[in-house]
């Protein structure tokens, strides 16, 4: 036997599976006559209408929706209304497809729907979703930060972790970057089979991020696919339709902004603090959650969005939001802008929240606004508010509960903050990431250290 000419197949062999796994990066997602990423969302009141949305390839002619109140028995089919969907073709460098879309409505309020998509003759399973109440009652949602990169490997573990959570969840909240590149459709292809079956039955309100955006000429647009695959409210400015919108969820209400478009020109940061005054103002809801992708104060210093913190803060203090959900910064940060020292049981201003879902990490600043921070770990939340409580709660992918926080109003709309990450029995994760630790020079960890020291002194810890 040659066993020199056997090294040299197995050394070519190698070679092979090298190329191909360099090569080979990625999942290609092509339509196919069966709808694939199907989404729930909302274009009216959550408590009377719910709207889906999905893909196909150009082959469908007609696309449709059934619908019925959900029955445990399977005789319900033949009796389903059907609804006819919105069709929008669109062309991406990989491939064209159809984006479909309906909007259920006169539905009753609480109550459980079952519903699927297809033309007739290819259909998708039956989904159930429950529509909301029309009265003030319990809501509870899931939030995460940046998904970003490595959607399919690493960032599927928090949204099936947080489904388990909390699988009663009545939404799910993406504070911005939810993929890397905004009009690869293969990253798209990864952001929907991580969410899987999760997403046509819990429904998912979305702002982009400076990742959901590209350059076409000299103008930023936001992604091809975002409009076409989100079904989202369209009631915010004209020219930022399904990027900047608001929704009352039983007696609840949350502003969706476009920090990407905010921070990017003063046009469209003035444009929206108009827009967010006149939603604020006329506000019958107890409480107000605030979405948008870059924070009003980051979690490390020299990232900090000057022009957007001096124009909406004011206005969050104004008009007592409740909690501001954010990400953009790739660490965790949670806490309020008061000075230090100063008692925080009574918030003069927000809750302020930066988080990070997916695995893309960065270092760390501890600033001292924070009241409980997180390096190099991935995380989601859960949120729920029962009538005059807010209760927050943080986990990372593992399920375990990271942080925690309670918000009592009273009845002159006052906060009054309770502190529950002193009684966790998890240590804060400050490390930083590895490549931070090894590219670091001395002078960057010394100074790093000291913020280190200085932070856990301000706290109170040993």
């Amino acid at each position: 036997m040659n066993f020199r000419f056997l090294t040299q197949l197995q050394a070519t062999f190698l070679l092979l599976i090298c190329a191909s796994t360099t090569f080979a990066q990625h999942k290609v997602y092509h339509p196919s006559p069966f709808p694939d990423r199907i989404i729930l969302g909302y274009k009216g009141d959550p408590a009377i209408s719910q709207a889906v949305n999905w893909r196909t390839d150009t082959t469908i002619k007609e696309a449709v929706a059934a619908i019925h109140e959900a029955d445990p028995s399977p005789d319900f089919q033949n009796k389903a209304t059907i609804v006819k969907a919105l069709t929008q073709p669109v062309v991406f460098d990989e491939h064209a497809a159809l984006y479909h879309e309906v909007n259920f409505t006169n539905l009753k309020p609480a109550t459980q729907y079952v519903y699927r998509v297809g033309d007739g003759k290819n259909w998708s399973e039956w989904f159930h979703f429950t529509t909301a109440s029309d009265q003030p009652q319990p809501v509870s949602f899931l939030y995460f930060g940046d998904a970003q990169n490595d959607v399919r490997s690493l960032w599927s573990r928090a949204v099936r972790g947080a489904f388990v959570t909390l699988p009663k969840a009545n939404f799910m909240i993406h504070a911005g970057d939810l993929i890397n590149r905004s009009n690869n459709d293969y990253e798209w292809g990864e952001w929907f089979e991580a969410g899987g079956w999760i997403n046509g039955m819990v429904p998912n309100l979305a702002v982009p991020g400076n990742h959901e955006y590209y350059k076409d000429g000299l103008k930023e647009k936001v992604s091809k696919h975002w409009r076409p695959q989100f079904a989202l409210p369209e009631n915010g400015p004209e020219d930022l339709q399904e990027t900047t919108y608001s929704i009352d969820y039983q007696g609840t209400r949350f502003i969706f902004l476009n920090s990407e478009e905010a921070t990017s020109g003063k046009r469209s940061r003035d444009e929206q603090a108009e827009w967010f005054e006149k939603v604020v103002s006329n506000n019958p809801q107890r409480w107000t959650v605030v979405v948008h992708h870059h924070p009003i104060y980051s979690t490390k210093q020299g990232r900090d969005n000057d022009d957007w913190r001096d124009k909406m803060e004011p206005l969050y203090r104004k008009h007592k939001v409740d909690i501001v959900l954010q990400g953009h910064d790739h660490t965790y940060g949670r806490g309020i802008n008061m000075p230090v020292g100063q008692s925080r049981k009574k918030p003069d201003g927000p809750i302020y929240v930066v988080s990070v879902s997916g695995p893309k990490m960065y270092d760390i600043g501890l600033q001292d606004w924070m009241d409980r921070a997180a390096s190099n770990t991935q995380l989601y939340q859960a949120i729920t508010i029962d009538k005059n409580k807010l209760s927050f709660k943080a986990y990372t992918i593992n399920g375990d509960l990271y942080d925690a926080f309670d918000l009592e109003k009273d009845n002159r709309g006052t906060n009054t903050l309770t502190e529950l990450s002193n009684t966790l029995q998890m240590k804060e994760r400050l490390n930083l990431p590895e490549r931070y630790e090894k590219s670091f020079k001395e002078a960057e960890l010394k100074e790093y250290n000291q913020r280190y020291l200085d932070y856990k002194k301000r706290k109170g810890i040993n």
